[in-house]
């Protein structure tokens, strides 16, 4: 009997929905929708990441550093202690360790070890050695706005000063376009590994950064090629691109809302330009700010709560001292010099102490190069900063001063939760040192980056040699 019901029940369904096929309404609604999608082209969506990353960690083999003293990257400072990589990636790390089988033991008594350096500010590649014309590929410098230029296309892997830097401890860091225009292009953050292509070193996964300059640098560039030629000037420049971005947002937010409710709509014009300042009001890409006047500062922290998107770092930040507490509270880092300063006059009001400074108010403090030669020695550039602010009283541990050039720097390029301190699960990016890194004295003996040994001090088959040099510097002889 209940089978009976359930075939008179699925017979009557049936029959409603024969009579619903060929209701004239729905019929022609039907027909409507199969007019409109025959001819509809798909749904236009454009590649954000056109040139991905091929990085792959070199091979290594498990390796345990023994009884050295630690600088965790966060905070920690663990004497007598050891740290265990495995399949590219920090294990473990304490002062009580079993020691897999099979694994390469390195007995780090009387070293230090650290996390790998990281550079926020580099123009390794872009501003390629030799130092000739013919390299220099860092500045777009023929329009104020050049959002649409990308750093990595300028990367000359061949560059030599990649090799010079891993000998300071650098194991990551982030290519800018240079400071000569308004908004100047994309940034890209790198392993510093040995690679042929740009891809093959690009940091996997990082998000791209967005060149901004203040001040004087497109005073002086644009000022006699019809502007801008003072700051305010700039600060129109800057608004006139963010309006234009965001109504370009706008387009693209219209289109794809008209097209998944089934309208038969044109997609925009993909724009390269703003497509990239499009990007950080998604909040895909971060914006790394050159500037030095803490009044310009404050302008663009203003400008970017009027067109709602985040700053990530200011560079340079001469003044950043003046105005550490808006940076904590707006959650901005500051890269800053040890002590470079006063060589033209937005660069006059600096302190010695800025970065202490900057820390003491618990806003993300991180030392940077911005030069080819003070990438090989941020540590040191760290440890003068580090003994200023202890000279007026700002008297911070050795273990947290060493974030400014680890784990805040990380921060600053979106990449903490892969690297920049030596906890469990990050990427093997380690340095052992001959001795106290705050020391002029220390050397960097052995670089890991993902857990393979990238450069040791004492062998020279690791040393690195770009094609470039061949026959002209007798290998290793820089290092």
């Amino acid at each position: 009997m209940s089978k009976i019901r359930k075939m008179i029940m699925g017979a009557t369904l049936s029959g409603v929905a024969v009579a619903l096929a060929f209701s004239p309404a729905v019929s022609q609604e039907t027909q409507k929708k199969d007019e409109a999608n025959k001819d509809r082209l798909p749904m236009v969506v454009y590649d954000k990441n056109p040139y991905p990353s091929t990085y792959k960690p070199f091979p290594s083999v498990t390796t345990v550093i023994q009884n050295a003293t630690v600088f965790t990257g966060t905070g920690e400072k663990l004497n007598g202690a050891s740290v265990l990589m495995e399949n590219g990636k920090i294990v473990a790390v304490g002062t009580e360790m079993d020691v897999p089988y099979g694994a390469k033991v390195i007995d780090g008594t009387g070293k230090w070890v650290t996390p790998g350096i990281i550079d926020v500010h580099s123009h390794l590649g872009v501003y390629a050695s030799p130092d000739h014309k013919s390299l220099s590929d860092g500045n777009e410098a023929t329009q104020p706005v050049t959002a649409d230029v990308w750093a990595e296309h300028s990367v000359w892997p061949q560059d030599p000063g990649f090799a010079r830097a891993i000998v300071g401890g650098v194991t990551s860091l982030q290519i800018l376009p240079g400071s000569a225009n308004l908004i100047g292009g994309r940034g890209v953050t790198l392993k510093n590994v040995p690679s042929r292509t740009r891809e093959g070193m690009k940091f996997p996964d990082a998000p791209y950064g967005m060149k901004m300059a203040c001040g004087e640098n497109p005073k002086r560039v644009y000022g006699k090629k019809g502007g801008p030629s003072t700051r305010m000037a700039n600060m129109a420049g800057y608004r006139k691109a963010w309006i234009k971005a965001r109504d370009y947002k706008q387009k693209w937010e219209a289109y794809y809302r008209d097209y998944k409710a089934g309208k038969d709509v044109k997609a925009p014009t993909q724009d390269l330009e703003l497509e990239t300042l499009m990007g950080v009001l998604d909040g895909e890409i971060l914006i790394h700010n050159h500037c030095y006047r803490a009044d310009e500062m404050v302008s663009m922290v203003n400008m970017a709560k009027e067109f709602d998107y985040k700053i990530s770092t200011f560079h340079h930040a001469v003044e950043s001292y003046k105005i550490a507490d808006i940076l904590a509270k707006e959650g901005i880092c500051s890269a800053m010099w040890s002590d470079w300063w006063g060589f033209k006059l937005e660069a006059f009001d600096g302190v010695d102490e800025n970065i202490p400074m900057v820390a003491a108010a618990k806003a993300c403090a991180v030392v940077h190069s911005d030069d080819a030669n003070g990438i090989q020695r941020l540590n040191q550039e760290m440890a003068k900063a580090w003994a200023d602010g202890k000279n007026v009283g700002l008297d911070f541990s050795k273990a947290e001063a060493i974030q400014w050039i680890t784990l805040n720097a990380a921060k600053s390029l979106g990449v903490d939760d892969k690297t920049g301190s030596l906890e469990k699960g990050k990427m093997a990016d380690v340095v052992l040192w001959s001795g106290d890194p705050f020391s002029v004295y220390s050397l960097a003996e052995k670089v890991f980056i993902d857990g393979a040994l990238m450069y040791d001090r004492s062998n020279p088959d690791t040393f690195w040699q770009s094609d470039f040099e061949v026959g002209y510097t007798k290998k290793g002889a820089h290092q």
